[in-house]
Parts: structure tokens; sequence; C-alpha cells
């Protein structure tokens, strides 16, 4: 399960809702699903169909394509796991709605990998810290999930299986100056 943090009362909110249920499940699902994956939007897309969360109009502004991940009963989900830093977008999106009296809480899906050379503690108190510090700007009560999504398992490009190298084996492209006489002879030009 994400590291979840609530803000200004967002699970008083979900649980009046009856929602605590169903984004537990959403959380740990979405989790589940793209735990080593390297594609992850269209699986964060498939995970929240799947649990009811793309039923609504999801529309941020009208007339435009900005979209939430998912709308239930007034609360959004919104993310991005390429980037903690999205953390301020993401807030600013759910706002939006918040302000527009579309949605009544959010959920901020994050990937809580962050450069190891980072000063500024863990995720969680960053986050804690980036959201006390966005207000009066970002007032809505909001819940942020920080998730640990592992690294993609990619084969070695040359990777050996058994003793026998895996996939097909290119030579390298000649350079013009390489080309001899006998090549350009049999050149035939792409019809």
């Amino acid at each position: 399960m994400p590291e979840v943090i609530h803000f200004r009362d967002s699970d008083k909110i979900i649980k009046e809702k009856g929602l605590e249920p169903d984004v537990n499940i959403t959380l740990e699902y979405v989790e589940a699903m793209l735990y080593g994956t390297l594609y992850k939007r269209e699986l964060t897309i498939q995970a929240l169909k799947e649990c009811d969360w793309r039923e609504e109009d999801l529309s941020i502004l009208d007339g435009r394509r900005y979209q939430y991940k998912g709308i239930k009963k007034g609360v959004a989900i919104e993310g991005n796991f390429a980037s903690y830093e999205y953390i301020l977008e993401g807030l600013f999106r759910l706002q939006i709605g918040f302000d527009k009296g579309r949605i009544e809480t959010g959920i901020l899906m994050l990937t809580s990998e962050r450069s190891e050379k980072s000063r500024l503690g863990t995720s969680i108190e960053l986050a804690k810290l980036e959201v006390e510090q966005l207000y009066p700007t970002i007032s809505m009560p909001v819940t942020i999930a920080l998730f640990d999504l592992g690294s993609p398992d990619l084969p070695d490009e040359n990777s050996v299986k058994g003793g026998e190298t895996v996939g097909v084996s290119v030579p390298p492209v000649k350079t013009i100056e390489e080309y001899t006489q006998e090549d350009w002879e049999k050149y035939e030009p792409f019809p």
C-alpha cells in the first residue's frame, strides 16, 4: 500500500461519501498493476477504469481537453508517476475543480522516488512541507499517495539466456568512406 497523507480532513470527506474502501482498493490495485512496469500512464487509466473511477465527466475546464485521471462521488484522482515534482501541477489541477465546486476533495498519486542527492528529507516530509507552504493558494482538502513502484526490469540489450544470445545481431553500418568499389557496384537505390 502506498504511503498516504491526508490534509485538511480529506479523510473525513472520503469516509462520509462511503469511498474509503474504494480508495484503499484502488490505490492497492494501482500499485500492484504498476509495480516494476515501464509504461505507467496506460496501465493507470486501465486500473482506474476497472475500479469505476472513469464513469463520470473527467473534464477540469469546460471546452478544454484537460481531464482528471478519475472522479467518483465528488472525489477526483490525479497523478503522475514520472516525477515527484508533479506535486505542484497535480495540486493546482485539483484546486481548480474544488474552486469551481466540481469536487469536494482530491487524491494525488505521485512517485516517492527522488534524487539520492536530495537534502530535503524523505518524500513524506517534503510533501507535508510543500502542501503547508502552498497555503492559501492550495487550500482544498487533499490526500497525497506516495508510491514506490520499483524500477522496470529491463533485459540487457545483448543478454544471454541459457548460453544463447537472445535477439538478432545487426552488423554495424558502414560510413561512406568505408564503401569499396565493389560495394558501389552492388548498390541499388530504393525504387
